[in-house]
């Protein structure tokens, strides 16, 4: 792995919910490996979405200090895609080019902006390309 990889939200929500061990191990897998090598992208809409599911919707919720923990130490040393007016513009030609949800066409824009070439969900079909990112289904 040496491209930069963005990461949806449902991998990190599948390293801290272990209710699918499988999913959960393979997320982890990922995740680890991308980290080591400093390729793992993520935006700020990856991080509020996974905070509202682990200290709201969570099973088990996560704790205000532990989510202050995770974000300086799991988050911040992150490559973060900023919100931007150029991602919500090329957000809008992508929801309408290729009839994506208004979420799933921020992460796309997210990945495109991040300069990676691998966009690893669940949410997006296995393959499809979005010009230079490709979507990888990594539970497939």
């Amino acid at each position: 792995m040496s491209d930069k990889a963005f990461f949806d939200t449902n991998l990190f929500i599948y390293v801290y919910d272990g209710r699918d061990p499988s999913k959960q191990r393979r997320a982890v897998d990922l995740l680890v490996r991308a980290w080591a090598e400093g390729t793992l992208v993520v935006s700020y809409q990856v991080i509020q979405e996974f905070f509202n599911f682990a200290l709201r919707k969570a099973e088990v919720k996560m704790t205000p200090s532990d989510a202050q923990r995770m974000l300086v130490d799991v988050f911040r040393p992150l490559h973060l895609v900023p919100p931007s007016l150029a991602l919500i513009g090329s957000a809008i030609e992508i929801a309408d080019r290729f009839r994506l949800s208004w979420y799933d066409s921020l992460i796309v824009a997210a990945a495109q902006h991040g300069g990676c070439t691998r966009l690893y969900s669940e949410d997006l079909q296995h393959g499809q390309r979005f010009g230079p990112v490709e979507v990888i289904d990594p539970f497939r």
